[in-house]
Protein backbone atom coordinates (compact mmCIF):
# COMPACT_ATOMS: atom_id res chain seq x y z
CA UNK A 1 0.00 0.00 0.00
CA UNK A 2 1.87 2.58 -1.43
CA UNK A 3 -1.14 5.59 -1.27
CA UNK A 4 -4.27 6.27 0.87
CA UNK A 5 -7.24 7.66 -0.55
CA UNK A 6 -8.79 9.34 2.90
CA UNK A 7 -12.35 10.42 2.88
CA UNK A 8 -13.22 12.98 5.90
CA UNK A 9 -16.73 13.46 7.26
CA UNK A 10 -17.26 10.27 9.73
CA UNK A 11 -13.81 9.15 9.17
CA UNK A 12 -11.21 12.41 9.89
CA UNK A 13 -13.56 13.86 12.08
CA UNK A 14 -16.98 14.50 12.86
CA UNK A 15 -18.65 18.24 12.25
CA UNK A 16 -15.92 20.02 14.43
CA UNK A 17 -14.17 17.52 16.26
CA UNK A 18 -11.65 14.99 15.09
CA UNK A 19 -12.05 11.42 15.53
CA UNK A 20 -9.65 9.99 18.44
CA UNK A 21 -6.85 8.48 17.07
CA UNK A 22 -6.89 10.04 13.62
CA UNK A 23 -4.55 12.48 13.60
CA UNK A 24 -1.64 10.34 14.73
CA UNK A 25 -2.89 7.03 12.51
CA UNK A 26 -2.42 10.08 9.73
CA UNK A 27 0.99 11.04 10.81
CA UNK A 28 2.19 7.97 11.37
CA UNK A 29 1.24 7.56 6.92
CA UNK A 30 3.38 10.45 6.39
CA UNK A 31 6.44 9.14 7.95
CA UNK A 32 6.60 6.31 6.27
CA UNK A 33 7.10 8.18 3.34
CA UNK A 34 3.66 6.86 2.23
CA UNK A 35 1.20 9.08 -0.06
CA UNK A 36 -2.09 10.34 1.07
CA UNK A 37 -4.51 12.66 -0.38
CA UNK A 38 -8.34 13.22 1.06
CA UNK A 39 -11.07 13.29 -0.93
CA UNK A 40 -14.57 14.47 0.24
CA UNK A 41 -18.19 14.82 -1.04
CA UNK A 42 -18.27 18.27 0.85
CA UNK A 43 -18.94 21.20 -2.16
CA UNK A 44 -19.54 23.74 0.42
CA UNK A 45 -16.06 24.15 1.29
CA UNK A 46 -12.89 25.26 -0.64
CA UNK A 47 -9.48 23.44 -0.33
CA UNK A 48 -7.80 26.22 1.83
CA UNK A 49 -10.80 26.35 4.65
CA UNK A 50 -10.49 22.37 4.90
CA UNK A 51 -6.46 22.54 5.39
CA UNK A 52 -7.52 25.26 8.02
CA UNK A 53 -9.85 22.87 9.38
CA UNK A 54 -7.19 19.95 9.49
CA UNK A 55 -4.37 21.90 10.72
CA UNK A 56 -6.77 23.30 13.40
CA UNK A 57 -6.77 19.15 14.78
CA UNK A 58 -2.92 18.78 14.44
CA UNK A 59 -3.40 17.49 10.92
CA UNK A 60 -0.69 18.47 8.32
CA UNK A 61 -2.04 18.84 4.51
CA UNK A 62 -0.88 20.63 1.52
CA UNK A 63 -3.95 22.37 -0.35
CA UNK A 64 -2.66 19.72 -3.41
CA UNK A 65 -3.84 16.88 -1.28
CA UNK A 66 -7.22 17.74 -0.82
CA UNK A 67 -9.58 16.65 -3.46
CA UNK A 68 -13.08 17.92 -2.63
CA UNK A 69 -16.11 17.54 -4.83
CA UNK A 70 -16.07 21.17 -5.41
CA UNK A 71 -12.21 20.89 -6.42
CA UNK A 72 -13.34 18.03 -9.01
CA UNK A 73 -16.89 20.12 -9.99
CA UNK A 74 -14.58 22.88 -10.99
CA UNK A 75 -11.90 20.73 -12.99
CA UNK A 76 -15.16 19.30 -14.79
CA UNK A 77 -16.07 22.88 -15.85
CA UNK A 78 -13.00 23.93 -17.06
CA UNK A 79 -12.79 21.10 -18.75
CA UNK A 80 -15.72 20.64 -20.33
CA UNK A 81 -17.81 23.87 -20.29
CA UNK A 82 -15.03 26.23 -20.60
CA UNK A 83 -16.48 30.27 -20.57
CA UNK A 84 -19.78 29.12 -19.17
CA UNK A 85 -20.93 30.98 -16.42
CA UNK A 86 -21.81 29.47 -12.89
CA UNK A 87 -24.78 30.33 -10.32
CA UNK A 88 -24.36 28.08 -7.06
CA UNK A 89 -27.02 27.04 -4.49
CA UNK A 90 -24.32 26.35 -1.54
CA UNK A 91 -22.49 28.05 1.10
CA UNK A 92 -19.44 30.60 0.40
CA UNK A 93 -16.57 27.90 0.30
CA UNK A 94 -18.00 26.98 -3.11
CA UNK A 95 -17.67 30.31 -4.58
CA UNK A 96 -14.17 30.44 -3.59
CA UNK A 97 -13.20 26.96 -4.71
CA UNK A 98 -14.49 27.87 -8.25
CA UNK A 99 -12.96 31.78 -8.00
CA UNK A 100 -9.73 30.05 -7.31
CA UNK A 101 -9.72 28.00 -10.30
CA UNK A 102 -11.22 30.94 -12.52
CA UNK A 103 -14.48 29.54 -13.51
CA UNK A 104 -16.55 32.22 -14.38
CA UNK A 105 -19.62 33.24 -11.94
CA UNK A 106 -22.40 34.52 -13.39
CA UNK A 107 -23.31 38.02 -12.04
CA UNK A 108 -27.27 37.25 -11.85
CA UNK A 109 -29.19 34.21 -11.72
CA UNK A 110 -31.15 34.83 -15.35
CA UNK A 111 -27.45 34.85 -16.61
CA UNK A 112 -26.39 31.19 -15.55
CA UNK A 113 -25.63 29.07 -18.08
CA UNK A 114 -25.21 25.70 -14.94
CA UNK A 115 -26.37 26.05 -11.53
CA UNK A 116 -24.56 23.93 -9.39
CA UNK A 117 -25.77 22.78 -6.31
CA UNK A 118 -23.73 21.59 -3.00
CA UNK A 119 -24.67 21.67 0.55
CA UNK A 120 -25.77 25.31 2.10
CA UNK A 121 -25.92 25.27 5.81
CA UNK A 122 -26.87 28.73 5.69
CA UNK A 123 -29.86 28.82 3.17
CA UNK A 124 -32.19 31.08 3.05
CA UNK A 125 -35.56 31.62 1.56
CA UNK A 126 -33.84 34.05 -1.24
CA UNK A 127 -31.10 32.14 -2.55
CA UNK A 128 -33.27 29.21 -3.10
CA UNK A 129 -35.38 31.36 -4.92
CA UNK A 130 -32.38 32.40 -6.89
CA UNK A 131 -31.21 29.23 -7.74
CA UNK A 132 -35.26 28.42 -9.12
CA UNK A 133 -34.79 31.28 -10.71
CA UNK A 134 -32.01 30.36 -12.87
CA UNK A 135 -33.06 26.81 -13.67
CA UNK A 136 -36.43 28.63 -14.94
CA UNK A 137 -34.17 31.11 -17.17
CA UNK A 138 -32.41 27.94 -18.73
CA UNK A 139 -29.63 27.06 -16.81
CA UNK A 140 -29.32 23.34 -16.23
CA UNK A 141 -28.14 21.51 -13.11
CA UNK A 142 -25.35 20.41 -11.72
CA UNK A 143 -24.40 18.89 -8.18
CA UNK A 144 -21.37 18.46 -6.23
CA UNK A 145 -22.70 15.22 -5.03
CA UNK A 146 -26.10 13.76 -3.89
CA UNK A 147 -25.76 12.32 -0.14
CA UNK A 148 -28.78 12.42 1.42
CA UNK A 149 -26.65 12.80 5.25
CA UNK A 150 -23.74 13.56 6.57
CA UNK A 151 -22.26 13.35 10.15
CA UNK A 152 -22.47 16.81 11.83
CA UNK A 153 -21.63 17.29 15.76
CA UNK A 154 -25.04 16.11 17.01
CA UNK A 155 -25.89 13.62 14.39
CA UNK A 156 -26.75 13.05 11.22
CA UNK A 157 -27.96 15.61 9.44
CA UNK A 158 -29.40 16.59 5.86
CA UNK A 159 -26.98 17.04 3.32
CA UNK A 160 -27.29 17.96 -0.71
CA UNK A 161 -29.93 16.17 -1.69
CA UNK A 162 -32.71 18.21 0.01
CA UNK A 163 -31.19 21.06 -2.06
CA UNK A 164 -31.60 19.05 -5.45
CA UNK A 165 -34.94 18.16 -4.91
CA UNK A 166 -36.09 21.54 -3.64
CA UNK A 167 -35.19 22.65 -7.20
CA UNK A 168 -35.90 19.91 -9.42
CA UNK A 169 -39.58 19.14 -7.51
CA UNK A 170 -40.07 23.43 -8.50
CA UNK A 171 -38.89 23.43 -12.35
CA UNK A 172 -39.45 19.81 -13.21
CA UNK A 173 -35.85 20.01 -14.66
CA UNK A 174 -33.42 17.01 -13.63
CA UNK A 175 -29.56 17.05 -12.89
CA UNK A 176 -27.65 16.42 -15.28
CA UNK A 177 -24.11 16.01 -13.39
CA UNK A 178 -23.41 14.66 -10.00
CA UNK A 179 -19.86 15.18 -9.27
CA UNK A 180 -19.01 13.35 -6.01
CA UNK A 181 -18.31 10.10 -4.72
CA UNK A 182 -19.06 7.67 -6.17
CA UNK A 183 -18.27 9.26 -9.52
CA UNK A 184 -15.37 7.68 -11.40
CA UNK A 185 -14.31 11.81 -11.53
CA UNK A 186 -13.63 11.78 -8.17
CA UNK A 187 -10.87 8.55 -8.51
CA UNK A 188 -9.45 9.54 -11.06
CA UNK A 189 -8.16 13.17 -9.66
CA UNK A 190 -7.44 11.16 -6.53
CA UNK A 191 -4.75 8.47 -8.04
CA UNK A 192 -3.48 11.57 -10.43
CA UNK A 193 -2.58 13.60 -7.29
CA UNK A 194 -1.16 10.70 -5.06
CA UNK A 195 0.49 9.74 -8.94
CA UNK A 196 -0.22 6.28 -8.11
CA UNK A 197 -1.77 3.19 -10.22
CA UNK A 198 -4.96 1.91 -8.33
CA UNK A 199 -3.67 -1.26 -7.42
CA UNK A 200 -0.72 0.44 -5.31
CA UNK A 201 -4.17 2.54 -3.53
CA UNK A 202 -6.52 1.94 -0.54
CA UNK A 203 -9.56 4.05 0.26
CA UNK A 204 -11.03 4.32 3.58
CA UNK A 205 -14.34 5.28 4.08
CA UNK A 206 -16.94 5.18 6.93
CA UNK A 207 -19.82 5.06 3.47
CA UNK A 208 -20.72 1.83 2.10
CA UNK A 209 -22.74 3.95 -0.88
CA UNK A 210 -19.95 6.24 -1.52
CA UNK A 211 -16.32 5.37 -0.65
CA UNK A 212 -16.61 1.29 -0.91
CA UNK A 213 -18.80 1.60 -4.15
CA UNK A 214 -16.13 4.15 -5.45
CA UNK A 215 -13.18 2.11 -4.45
CA UNK A 216 -14.49 -1.37 -6.02
CA UNK A 217 -15.51 0.66 -9.39
CA UNK A 218 -11.87 1.85 -9.72
CA UNK A 219 -10.08 -1.32 -8.42
CA UNK A 220 -8.94 0.52 -5.66
CA UNK A 221 -8.92 -1.31 -2.12
CA UNK A 222 -11.20 -0.47 0.59
CA UNK A 223 -11.36 0.11 4.06
CA UNK A 224 -14.51 0.99 6.38
CA UNK A 225 -14.22 2.43 9.67
CA UNK A 226 -17.15 2.29 11.93
CA UNK A 227 -16.89 5.70 12.73
CA UNK A 228 -20.28 6.74 10.42
CA UNK A 229 -23.70 5.11 10.50
CA UNK A 230 -22.73 1.89 9.10
CA UNK A 231 -22.45 -1.37 11.29
CA UNK A 232 -20.45 -4.08 11.34
CA UNK A 233 -22.76 -6.35 9.86
CA UNK A 234 -24.12 -4.09 7.51
CA UNK A 235 -20.86 -3.83 6.02
CA UNK A 236 -20.66 -7.59 6.15
CA UNK A 237 -23.37 -8.33 4.26
CA UNK A 238 -23.22 -4.93 1.69
CA UNK A 239 -23.31 -6.44 -1.97
CA UNK A 240 -20.06 -3.30 -1.49
CA UNK A 241 -18.07 -5.33 0.98
CA UNK A 242 -15.30 -3.99 1.97
CA UNK A 243 -11.49 -5.43 2.02
CA UNK A 244 -11.24 -4.59 5.57
CA UNK A 245 -13.46 -2.95 8.66
CA UNK A 246 -11.59 -0.92 11.08
CA UNK A 247 -13.18 0.62 13.80
CA UNK A 248 -11.97 3.72 13.34
CA UNK A 249 -8.98 5.55 10.99
CA UNK A 250 -6.63 5.04 14.09
CA UNK A 251 -6.28 1.23 13.21
CA UNK A 252 -5.19 1.91 10.02
CA UNK A 253 -1.18 1.53 10.52
CA UNK A 254 -1.85 -1.52 12.34
CA UNK A 255 -3.51 -3.23 9.67
CA UNK A 256 -0.69 -1.57 6.88
CA UNK A 257 1.81 -3.34 8.81
CA UNK A 258 -0.23 -6.39 9.22
CA UNK A 259 -0.78 -6.52 5.43
CA UNK A 260 3.42 -6.02 5.31
CA UNK A 261 4.07 -8.76 7.29
CA UNK A 262 1.74 -11.29 5.20
CA UNK A 263 3.55 -9.74 2.10
CA UNK A 264 6.97 -10.54 3.24
CA UNK A 265 6.25 -14.07 4.47
CA UNK A 266 4.95 -14.87 0.63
Amino acid sequence: MKGFIIDLDGTVYRGSQAIEGAAEAIAELNRSGRRVVFLSNRGNMSRAMCRRKLAGMGIDAAERDIVLSSTVAAMFLIRHYPGQKVWTLGDQGLRDELASMRVMLASRPEAADWLLITLHETLTYKELNQAFRAVRHGARIMATNADKSFPGDDGESIDVAAMIHAITATTGASVEHVIGKPSALMAELALETLDLPAEDCLIVGDSLESDIRLGKQAGIRTALVLTGSVSRREAEASSFKPDYILDSLADLPKIVSQEEARRMKE
